[in-house]
């Protein structure tokens, strides 16, 4: 066919399967006609507009946390700190073990009579050892309340301290979070008020957890008014 012939619609344009002629139907009168929209996109687009407010609370976050990636006009609502009862155990053991070593500093002349070897020879590996013990829980101490979880106005950000010199940082935007609930078992939890929070996220279905939660009831209810708010439009604020 050339091009701006006139269409014969008696003519079969096809055929089916079974051999069956296919024509074409002219256009109806009433159809309207076709139409061509552009849309054109800025090079740069336009910075989101970031009350003043809002960066005062921005900027007195970066102050009291410079480690954290914050995005320009995002700012700290909540940090969670993990609770003391994670602590009790690591702290009994480094004052069980010091207190040995004290009891036998004491017991010393009358463990060995002989006092060989010399009893002022022992005073300086006891030392030692007191202080290596006290190192040694505050190792403990130091890494495990440097494990924090924040709720910003838009993502929740999980430090993690595994060791002295291992560390990493995990972010999740508020958009991306389908589900978040909290755990409490055991007669100890509900007593000290603590526990575990779970986010679940759309899309690749990770699932982030973070332990030892001071009043987990309380940190789960601000995470979902913020998620709601943020999917929603709405400006998110702090309790």
């Amino acid at each position: 066919m050339q091009p701006n012939q006139p269409t014969d619609y008696d003519q079969p344009v096809a055929y089916d399967k079974d051999g069956r002629p296919l024509y074409a139907h002219p256009p109806k009168s009433s159809d309207p006609p076709q139409q061509v929209v552009q849309v054109t996109r800025p090079l740069d687009p336009a910075a989101p507009t970031i009350t003043p407010e809002t960066l005062k609370k921005h900027e007195a976050s970066v102050a009291k946390h410079p480690t954290l990636n914050l995005s320009k006009g995002e700012y700290i609502i909540s940090e969670v700190r993990r609770h003391w009862i994670g602590l009790f155990g690591s702290i009994v053991i480094g004052a069980l073990l010091a207190l040995l070593v004290i009891a036998g500093l004491a017991m010393y002349p009358t463990l060995v009579p002989s006092g060989n070897p010399p009893f002022d020879a022992l005073l300086l590996p006891a030392a030692l050892l007191l202080v290596l013990i006290g190192l040694g829980t505050y190792i403990v101490a130091w890494v495990y309340l440097n494990n924090k979880f924040f709720l910003t106005n838009e993502s929740v950000i999980q430090e993690i301290q595994t060791s002295l010199f291992a560390r990493n940082e995990q972010t999740v935007s508020l958009s991306n979070i389908e589900d978040a609930s909290y755990t409490q078992s055991g007669i100890l939890q509900l007593i000290f008020n603590y526990g575990s929070i779970r986010l679940s996220t759309e899309g690749d279905e990770t699932t982030y957890r973070f332990h030892y939660v001071s009043n987990p009831k309380k940190q789960i209810a601000l995470l979902n008014n913020a998620v709601e708010a943020f999917k929603n439009g709405r400006p998110v604020v702090s309790d």
